[in-house]
């Protein structure tokens, strides 16, 4: 399917993938802001997501990586720098791996490279979390309001302990584009990438961000920016 995004900015088109029940515009706000100047900013709604309203969730990751590529393709864009968080990095890590042609650069945060020793525990925790969320009148008018397609799906789907995808982040193999991924402090099972990834490759870059956890662009977005822009420079200067 063809995605709907939101677009602001002029220059190279660098694509922000949001996390989970978000959309394009709600968000990566700061950075958008910050970008805007020097970019092409794209911000789609994922699948099932704000306006790109599809109810088939059977194979997200595959699906998802997909409707980014059609979606490029019908903007005819040939390359693109990839950022994503969370469910929006797994989209992207999905989306490197399967189209690497179309990947000048991948940013990834909020992601977990193997699978905990405690993962059931954490996993009944959140679906814990969800069922609270789904008892929450106002939470659910608000994300009614958000989403056009059912986005109680993704809770359902994030019920199923085998949901997420630890075959493909791994590793990043296959991925030949600068890679950074910027990671926070207080997330020890997602910080394990910050040495596992380098040691599997040298086309990736690395920061662990302090007092921040798992949304590290919305808990430090200042120096999340920053350190993004630094590596896009980087990727400038080199080409």
């Amino acid at each position: 399917m063809i995605l709907h995004t939101e677009e602001i900015g002029i220059g190279e088109p660098i694509v922000f993938l949001h996390t989970g029940l978000q959309t394009g515009l709600t968000d990566f706000q700061y950075q958008r802001e910050f970008f805007k100047d020097s970019f092409q900013v794209i911000l789609p709604d994922l699948r099932g997501h704000g306006k790109s309203v599809n109810n088939d969730l059977s194979n997200f990751f595959e699906d998802a990586a997909k409707d980014l590529f059609s979606t490029l393709e019908e903007k005819e864009m040939e390359s693109v720098h990839i950022v994503g968080a969370s469910l929006g990095a797994l989209v992207g890590l999905f989306f490197a791996k399967r189209f690497p042609e179309k990947v000048k650069s991948l940013t990834l945060s909020g992601i977990t490279p193997g699978k905990p020793e405690n993962w059931l525990q954490m996993h009944q925790e959140d679906v814990g979390i969800q069922t609270q969320l789904l008892q929450n009148e106002k939470a659910v008018n608000y994300f009614d309001q958000l989403h056009l397609a059912d986005w109680k799906q993704f809770l359902y789907m994030g019920r199923d302990e085998e949901w997420y995808p630890f075959d493909e982040t791994k590793d990043l193999a296959g991925i030949h584009s600068p890679i950074l991924l910027i990671v926070g402090e207080g997330n020890p099972n997602e910080t394990k990438g910050a040495i596992s990834y380098p040691s599997m490759q040298n086309n990736v870059h690395v920061s662990i961000i302090p007092f921040a956890s798992h949304l590290v662009h919305s808990e430090q977005p200042e120096l999340y920016s920053k350190i993004l822009d630094l590596f896009l420079k980087s990727i400038e200067k080199s080409s």
